[in-house]
């Protein structure tokens, strides 16, 4: 299947966003860069904050942050009510991200993996459909509005 996908993070992860790219394009999916554009040092909510939004809005079906950790990207992506963002370091918690927990945006740690595993991630990840039933029921409490 083909996605529209955004993407942003930071410039810890400037390098891994630009493989992804690389990855998401060669896929046939349709991406939109949110930035940074170079590895000098930024403010990851500056790039966050326009990434949720469009997933929000339901301009993109997934979005994909990369930051030193993940953590920070997540953090601040999940302050958008419509969000689910998960930080997966590994391909388990990628599935699981998805078929569980319905999330919306993946959240990489750009100094913690390496390409080939955040490729193989980023493909569970947009493979895996939601399980809904209890898990439904689950991700309708999570909004505080």
């Amino acid at each position: 299947m083909i996605y529209k996908i955004a993407i942003g993070g930071d410039h810890a992860g400037f390098e891994l966003k630009e493989k992804i790219k690389k990855l998401l394009d060669e896929r046939g999916h349709l991406i939109e860069d949110y930035g940074p554009y170079t590895d000098k040092a930024v403010d990851y909510p500056d790039f966050v904050h326009p990434v949720a939004t469009a997933i929000e809005k339901n301009e993109f079906d997934f979005g994909i942050l990369i930051c030193g950790s993940g953590n920070g990207v997540a953090m601040t992506a999940n302050k958008h009510q419509g969000i689910r963002a998960a930080v997966c370091w590994n391909e388990m918690l990628a599935k699981l991200a998805r078929s569980h927990n319905d999330a919306n945006i993946l959240c990489l740690a750009g100094r913690f993996i390496d390409y080939e595993l955040a490729k193989e991630i980023v493909h569970i990840f947009l493979s895996t459909g939601f399980d809904g039933g209890r898990h439904a029921t689950r991700i309708n409490k999570i909004p505080c509005a």
